[in-house]
């Protein structure tokens, strides 16, 4: 992990296109802004991770709603069922 140290109004540059800046401190809370390009997705962390889980939860369901169905393809029987 890198570790900065920025002051109000700094800001650091990610790959080229996303810039970060540090817009308020108050305590122990930071205001970030963030800009960066139309294509690129932001999440706070606890949002990406629920994603994941529902995703996973998701993916589990659907070979257990449809048991024969491997890799996107039904499984055949010997008689080619």
């Amino acid at each position: 992990m890198l570790y900065l140290t920025r002051k109000i109004g700094e800001s650091v540059i990610i790959n080229d296109e996303i810039e970060v800046t540090v817009v308020d401190i108050r305590g122990k809370s930071i205001k970030l802004g963030f800009t960066f390009p139309e294509h690129a997705t932001v999440l706070r962390r606890e949002i990406f991770e629920r994603i994941q889980e529902e995703n996973r939860a998701a993916a589990a369901a659907g070979t257990e709603t449809f048991p024969g169905v491997v890799g996107g393809k039904r499984k055949m029987g010997a008689a080619g069922e």
